[in-house]
Parts: structure tokens; C-alpha cells; sequence
């Protein structure tokens, strides 16, 4: 069946579904990735502390006051459910607009369609950029370069939904083609670009040798997974608030055919 509904509807269904996903990921955040950015603070402040240390030594007549920071870490943790909540409710808002726009050109049904649009979306706004600029967890990463690597992420992201284009025109291209042919096609298409977008756009590479690697590793996967789980289930609580207001359109339909028969 196709996505029906209209545009406003859809759009409170976008928002109680980003809702529901951007709550989830926040707990996946909470628990799974906040312990691993503890561990990285306490890194960045022992070699602070280290660092202080040395230089008291060497000018022993100049103190130095601890700065506080500006939001404690309990605060931060609480605010990690309203951040999470909102990008949820600004993604699927987003989400909503692009599939009232789309369930006119592309011929799946609802559910197919919400599911569909919410993989392509995880694949270029987080799988492609993840694998060539993955996130660093504080201890990790010059300040002063913030700014460039903020531009590169956003760059990796027109990357992924470039080559979803490019790939999508040729499965369109390709479509009176075996089915075989038209999924390799698209997926070399799809590879070949952000291969070559990756090989063409510079790496930036600032963890040190003294990082603990597994720690990096355990903080890259933990993101990795909040952002999944924010896609994930934003797509499937489309999915299920489209296929029960499908069914509950069916049901009323029904009924009313049923009662416009027993009264004839």
C-alpha cells in the first residue's frame, strides 16, 4: 500500500517517530558511550594535571587556578536525553518532508518506502563519513582544527548522498535489466565514488600514541551506534505508525461500505 496521509500528518507522524528514536539514542549514548567519554576526560586530565605539574616545577612562583567547567559532567549527561530528543525531532520532521516528496516518484509501498529512505540516510549522513573521518572522542583532536574537520565531515556527507544519486539513476537507468545485473551495477557505482572520494579527499589523523587504542576503538563503535539506533527505529516507528494508520483507513472504510449496504 502506498504512503498515504497528507502532508501534516505526516509530519506529526515524522516528529513522534524522531521523537521515539532520538529518546532511544540518547539511551544508547547514556550507556554505552558515556562511560568510554569519561575514561577519555580522565585521560585529557591526568595529562593536564602532568603537564601543570612540570611547569610549576620549572617557574615554582606562579600559581595556577583550576578552571571549572562551564557545565558539569551530570549536567551534560542530562542533557544528552534533550539534545538526542531534538535532533530526533528535527530529523524526522526532515525525514517526513523528503518522503511526502518522494512516495510520488518512487513506486513502493509505505512501509517500504520509510524503511528505504531511513537506510539511505544512515549510509551517507553517517556510514560514509564514519569510515573516513570517524569521531574522536575530547581527549582527542586539536581545537584549532575543529573548523576544517567539521568542513570535511560535511563534504564525506555530500560524498554519500552524491554517490546514493548517482547509484539510484543508474538503478533506474538499468531497470528493464536482470536483477542481478541492475544490484551490481548500482552497488560498484555507489563504491566507486566514495572510493574515489575517499582516495581524493585528505585524511586527518590526530590521536596520539599515548591514546589507548582499544578505548578509541570501544568510543568510535559506541557512536557509530547511537547514530544506527537513531535511523533504525526513527525508519521502523514510521514504518509502524504508516502500516497502523493504513489499517485503521482500511478498517473505517470497511465499516462505512458495510453500514452504506445494511442501510440500502
Amino acid at each position: 500500500m502506498p504512503l498515504t496521509g497528507s502532508f501534516s500528518s505526516l509530519i506529526i507522524r515524522g516528529l513522534l517517530a524522531g521523537l521515539i528514536a532520538g529518546l532511544l539514542a540518547g539511551g544508547v549514548a547514556f550507556f554505552l558511550g558515556e562511560p568510554h567519554v569519561d575514561a577519555a576526560i580522565a585521560i585529557e586530565e591526568a595529562h593536564s594535571a602532568e603537564a601543570a605539574h612540570e611547569h610549576e616545577s620549572e617557574a615554582p612562583t606562579h600559581s595556577h587556578d583550576e578552571e571549572e567547567a562551564l557545565v558539569s559532567r551530570t549536567g551534560q549527561q542530562a542533557g544528552l536525553f534533550l539534545a538526542t530528543a531534538l535532533a530526533g525531532l528535527a530529523l524526522g520532521a526532515i525525514y517526513a518532508t523528503v518522503l511526502n516528496f518522494a512516495r510520488s516518484r518512487i513506486a513502493l509501498s509505505g512501509v517500504a518506502l520509510a524503511l528505504t529512505f531511513a537506510g539511505l540516510a544512515w549510509l551517507a549522513i553517517d556510514a560514509v563519513p564514519f569510515f573516513k573521518y570517524p569521531p574522536n572522542p575530547p581527549a582527542v583532536g586539536d581545537p584549532e582544527t575543529i573548523n576544517q574537520r567539521t568542513l570535511l565531515w560535511l563534504a564525506a556527507v555530500v560524498l554519500g548522498f552524491g554517490a546514493i544519486v548517482a547509484a539510484g539513476w543508474v538503478l533506474r537507468a538499468l531497470r528493464d535489466s536482470l536483477v542481478t545485473v541492475r544490484i551490481a551495477a548500482t552497488t560498484a557505482t555507489f563504491v566507486v565514488i566514495v572510493g574515489l572520494g575517499y582516495v581524493l579527499m585528505p585524511g586527518i589523523d590526530e590521536v596520539g600514541a599515548d591514546f589507548p587504542a582499544s578505548l578509541l576503538w570501544e568510543f568510535r563503535i559506541s557512536s557509530l551506534a547511537v547514530q544506527t539506533t537513531l535511523w533504525l527505529v526513527l525508519g521502523l516507528a514510521f514504518a509502524f505508525l504508516t502500516e497502523r494508520a493504513a489499517r485503521s483507513a482500511d478498517t473505517a472504510h470497511t465499516s462505512a461500505g458495510s453500514t452504506a449496504g445494511t442501510v440500502g
